[in-house]
């Protein structure tokens, strides 16, 4: 049960799955679970079936294997994790080896901890820049659907 609808922008209303990095709406979660609750089934995930993690363990775990096979959203969830636990120099590892890979939430991030200055030299260029970065994948994505991008002057 995967609806395909466009995702929404709060990342309340979504859950990324560890076993297979896909970030799935809590519809679509609903919706696999009355099919395993219907069906007397093993709890597995809506994408790709791998069984639910029954720990905090292995869900890490399961995102370390993401991460050693070069999952960029492997890689800025587990910057996410560093990052909420106060360990900054993992967050930030992770976080710049997902935005070498092109991922836009790892510039976020990236952005975030200079910007803050957490685990790194509070550093104005750099969080512009990674600010830039975004801005410019949020350009080439609105193009590639040929939406307009509003100016940031429009309102000015």
């Amino acid at each position: 049960p995967i609806c395909c609808l466009p995702m929404s922008l709060d990342p309340t209303k979504s859950t990324m799955m560890s076993c297979c990095s896909k970030i799935i709406c809590n519809g679509c979660i609903y919706s696999n679970d009355i099919r395993i609750y219907q069906e007397s089934l093993e709890p597995t995930c809506p994408f790709c079936r791998h069984p639910q993690p029954e720990s905090e363990e292995e869900d890490e775990k399961n995102i370390m294997k993401r991460v050693e096979l070069n999952d960029p959203d492997a890689m800025v969830q587990m910057s996410l994790r560093r990052y909420r636990s106060g360990d900054y120099d993992d967050a930030l590892r992770y976080a710049n080896k997902a935005a070498e890979l092109g991922d836009a939430g790892a510039h976020y991030q990236l952005a975030c901890l200079f910007g803050e200055g957490k685990g790194v030299e509070k550093d104005v260029k750099k969080e512009l820049y990674h600010q830039a970065v975004i801005i410019a994948a949020i350009a080439v994505s609105a193009a590639a659907i040929n939406e307009p991008v509003a100016s940031p002057t429009a309102a000015i």
